[in-house]
């Protein structure tokens, strides 16, 4: 017998309906996100009744609330008084523009500019490998790693198995990994670690009987590799085959960048606050002896800033570094990005740039991992190309590197997408480079890049269905 859909069932039907939008539209509201984004959930979910109840729980935004560590940030601030000086001393001359990203990156982090030995690019992920296994080889008191994907294959394995050596000499092995990006990573694979003395965390388990919230969001996507709190590692390249081609001859195209000296200190920051998180212990208890880890190191040549952001930063420090220095580019803006999927106020300073005369390139690849962020990514052509933004698409294989050089003296490179989940809701990391040597690799590598890039005509022929997908696909640009 078919139900009834008039009278009181009707109803009650309706009414139950729009208590929950009323409930669910005052929960998405009270996370203050864009209005763009807010908008979005609320029109998506209002449309799955009490099903999309439980998706915005287990995946919709909300905020974070991590360990800080202000009195260990105000504890290191002191401890590198002597290296603030000598960076004091060289950066009286620098632009009035750098200097207030400095300080930008400093109020939105608690992070302060610091001074590097050297600072090494690595062009792929093979020299990446190679860089940290001679590394983590040479260490002698410690060796800290986290990130996003760790796969147990030949790579993972080779660099696990260089750990179990290391925590059988002694050495303190700490390594953290993203429970979903490396969901392949069984107990079986790092018990040998833990057996040798290691030890072994996974970042916001995915597994619901441990951890109700988040599964999907809030991961922590950094790739962070510090040595002896002398060197540190950072970039694209996680660990895996797909990186290396010598083992994968169509793997990612990625780049990294290798640290001497005090920016390994400020990774050291950040690596220990989210091992303590992840353990959900006191910092204390996680880590005993801090001092231990915290090494200075003599005054370098290279002015360098570590930046980081996540969902527990309302900040969103990397997300407005990139839009300050986009904002005051006078010449060129270089930029390189897996995964083109900008916010509003991104968007705008790209193209603002180009109207006001300066080079802006955007570098993407021609098909990403993602075949929704792709369709999302060209539907901003048109806008860029129409403000006088240059557009490339990386052809060669999958493009991963995420660098941005602003004129000759400004250069970023770290794990964060031009994409609004690596700015507000993943947990990131990147390094800012002021001054022109680390910067001209950077512009030589997006020179390089080129060679294996087309050109995006600036009236693309489309057809209806593609310009439909384009369309959709970037309705879903506030939730991806």
């Amino acid at each position: 017998m078919p139900f009834d859909l008039s009278g009181p069932l009707a109803v009650f039907l309706a009414v139950a309906w729009a208590v929950y939008v009323a409930l669910l539209a005052i929960w998405v509201l009270l996370q203050k996100r864009a209005p763009e984004a807010t908008l979005s959930w609320i029109l998506t979910l209002a449309f799955l009744p009490y099903i999309g109840f439980v998706i915005f729980y287990f995946f919709g935004p909300k905020r974070l609330h991590k360990q800080r560590l202000r009195r260990l940030s105000d504890h290191l601030a002191n401890h590198v008084s002597a290296d603030l000086e000598a960076l004091k001393q060289r950066t009286r001359n620098l632009p009035v523009h750098l200097r207030q990203m400095a300080r930008l990156g400093v109020a939105a982090t608690g992070i302060l500019p610091c001074t590097a030995q050297s600072a090494t690019l690595l062009r792929s992920g093979a020299a990446t490998f190679d860089a940290i296994m001679a590394d983590v080889a040479a260490a002698e008191r410690h060796i800290h790693l986290e990130y996003y994907i760790f796969e147990p294959d030949h790579t993972g394995t080779r660099l696990r198995d260089l750990l179990i050596e290391k925590a059988r000499q002694g050495v303190e092995v700490r390594l953290l990994v993203d429970a979903l990006g490396s969901k392949r990573l069984r107990n079986a694979f790092v018990q040998p670690l833990i057996e040798a003395g290691g030890h072994f965390a996974r970042f916001h388990d995915a597994e619901l009987g441990r951890r109700w919230r988040p599964v999907i969001n809030y991961r922590t996507h950094r790739k962070l590799v510090i040595c002896d709190g002398v060197v540190g590692f950072t970039g694209g390249v996680n660990i895996t085959d797909e990186e290396d081609l010598r083992l994968t001859p169509d793997g990612y195209h990625d780049v990294h960048v290798r640290l001497q000296g005090n920016p390994a200190f400020w990774m050291q920051f950040v690596f220990l606050q989210d091992w303590a998180y992840a353990n959900n212990l006191p910092m204390a208890q996680c880590v005993p002896d801090l001092a231990r880890y915290l090494l200075v190191s003599e005054a370098g040549p290279h002015e360098v800033q570590i930046f980081t952001s996540g969902p527990d930063n309302p900040n969103e420090p990397i997300h407005r570094a990139y839009i300050e220095a986009i904002n005051q580019a006078e010449r060129r803006v270089l930029l390189t990005t897996p995964y083109f999927v900008p916010s509003e106020a991104a968007m705008m300073a790209l193209t603002n740039a180009a109207l006001r005369g300066v080079d802006v390139q955007v570098l993407v690849p021609r098909e990403s991992d993602s075949k929704l962020v792709t369709l999302a990514a060209r539907s901003y052509f048109e806008e860029l190309s129409e403000a006088g933004v240059t557009v490339w698409e990386y052809k060669a294989r999958m493009l991963h590197s995420k660098t941005l050089v602003v004129d000759d003296s400004l250069g970023f490179i770290g794990t964060a997408n031009f994409d609004q989940r690596s700015f507000r809701l993943n947990f990131e990391v990147g390094v800012a480079y002021y001054g022109a040597e680390f910067t001209a690799d950077l512009a030589e590598q997006f020179a390089v890049d080129l060679r294996e890039a087309r050109k995006v005509p600036q009236r693309r022929q489309l057809r209806f269905h593609s310009r439909i997908a384009e369309a959709t696909a970037r309705l879903f640009s506030p939730m991806l």
